[in-house]
């Protein structure tokens, strides 16, 4: 099968289009036929090896990358299934986290798939898996936004606060979105009740405070994110802030665990849960049209080069997505001929 390889740390050019060998399914796991994939930031850090730290970790490796295929948003059919898999069966359309996603073919435990929405394409579909959730659980699970709620997304108009400001809308709070100049349109498109262009407006210095705030850029310091929380608000810093090579945000995470300890606002971190619950909680919205994936650019899986290029540097609308479905109708033109 044709997969996106690398042996190595380094920019996008590190990546490679190779044939290797189709994985092989556990007795809980699937073989999904890919047709599309979402491209995070995390695919991003481990690929350039950052931060330092965590090249020991099971994803990376010390001098060079345990698992060479990047990519763990995944949209597709499922094409087998393991001895002990009873929620799917071959053809199901599926969306979730898998490993390996920029190929034609990988492997997912059935756990972490649910059932693609009906009314948006794979490409959406594979958008929504890692930044739906985070967006969810940040602000259902740690900030318990509710009805009538200030909450403040920063970083408004990228792969999160696309969805987090769609789903605190659909909770009922009164969102504000904090971009770029050229993206206000965008996230006022997508709900948000007021917009603050940060290259205008520092929303850290007006006297208006929210009840959360959910920072996914890191631009702002621990003392001025505290004074634009409400008295018992929460804040859930989310910012990867990968340009700290070393450390990438473990240390801002660390200040912050012991500045809030004093007072009476909050500090919500957290992994994210890759429940296939949620992955339905976020289905069921798309199809009633609560929310919709952002997309920026969808890149073929030759040039997924160019996608990893855009998402390193930060400042794509809503998320970037790997097309993987004209490789498949090639391979099957091919094998029809």
């Amino acid at each position: 099968m044709k997969a996106i390889v690398h042996d190595r740390y380094g920019p996008a050019e590190v990546l490679e289009l190779r044939d290797i060998e189709q994985p092989k399914v556990g007795a809980h796991e699937v073989l999904v036929r890919v047709r599309a994939a979402g491209v995070n930031p995390a695919d991003w850090a481990i690929m350039s090896g950052v931060p330092y730290i965590a090249r020991p970790a099971s994803l990376y490796g010390l001098r060079k990358p345990t698992n060479g295929v990047r990519g763990t948003d995944v949209a597709g059919e499922i094409d087998a299934v393991g001895t002990g898999v009873t929620r799917f069966r071959p053809g199901d359309a599926v969306f979730g986290s898998c490993t390996g996603a920029f190929a034609e073919y990988a492997v997912a435990s059935e756990d972490a798939l649910a059932p693609k929405p009906i009314n948006i394409t794979f490409e959406q579909a594979a958008a929504v898996p890692m930044a739906g959730r985070v967006a969810l659980q940040a602000l259902r699970d740690h900030g318990k936004v509710r009805a009538g709620q200030k909450v403040l997304i920063n970083g408004a108009a990228g792969g999160i606060g696309t969805f987090a400001v769609q789903i605190a809308k659909a909770f009922g709070a009164e969102v504000t979105g904090v971009c770029s100049t050229r993206n206000v349109d965008l996230v006022r498109s997508i709900g948000a009740d007021h917009v603050i262009d940060y290259t205008k407006e520092d929303f850290t210095r007006t006297a208006q405070q929210y009840d959360f705030i959910l920072d996914n850029v890191s631009n702002r310091s621990l003392s001025d994110l505290r004074r634009a929380l409400a008295p018992t608000g929460m804040l859930v810093p989310n910012g990867g802030r990968f340009d700290h090579r070393w450390f990438a945000s473990v240390g801002r995470l660390i200040t912050a665990a012991v500045v809030f300890r004093f007072g009476s606002q909050s500090l919500g971190t957290f992994l994210v849960a890759e429940t296939a619950a949620d992955l339905i909680v976020l289905k069921d919205m798309i199809e009633a049209g609560t929310i919709t994936p952002v997309i920026d650019s969808t890149f073929s899986l030759t040039d997924t080069h160019q996608a990893m290029d855009l998402v390193g540097r930060g400042h794509a609308r809503g998320k970037v997505a790997i097309s993987v479905s004209s490789i498949a109708r090639q391979a099957d033109l091919a094998v029809a001929s």
